[in-house]
């Protein structure tokens, strides 16, 4: 499978579907790469912030639109980290998620760590692993070294 890094860019991807550039569609993208893990509305927001007092930001439903546009075109994956709207992150390479329940931070790990049970899955069950939207929930080392002082 090709990686986003082969992939044409925004404007050529959009033009093979009869669609268009607009800025509303690169300031999305612009916004969940900037973010790293965004949620619709941390996104919505980054992009009201962004425009000021007095600029234009796109409204809260062309935000969900617009990454669904992204997330169908390879750009952006979503991934559920527990209750909650998902996060959005851009499509750069395939990577799991660890989640502290105790902090809420975020780390993005290399999918290598799963091969031995994503192995046993699909031996045992025909399951597929799709890599790009798996979270894992815990406590980091921060948290875990506060609990044991």
């Amino acid at each position: 499978m090709p990686g986003p890094e082969n992939a044409p860019p925004l404007a050529a991807q959009l033009r093979a579907r009869g669609l268009r550039l607009t800025s509303q569609r690169q300031r999305v993208l612009a916004a969940v790469a900037a973010l790293e893990h965004g949620t619709p509305e941390e996104i919505h927001a980054r992009l009201r912030d962004e425009a000021g007092p007095d600029g234009a930001a796109p409204d809260t439903s062309t935000v969900y639109r617009t990454l669904e546009l992204l997330e169908r075109l390879g750009l952006v994956w979503h991934t559920h980290l527990g209750k909650g709207a998902p996060v959005y992150h851009a499509a750069q390479h395939p990577h799991l998620h660890v989640v502290c329940q105790a902090c809420g931070q975020i780390d993005s790990v290399d999918p290598g760590l799963l091969d031995g049970a994503a192995e046993r899955l699909a031996a045992e069950l025909g399951f597929t692993v799709d890599v790009g939207h798996v979270a894992l929930s815990g406590t980091c080392r921060a948290c875990t070294e506060k609990e044991n002082t």
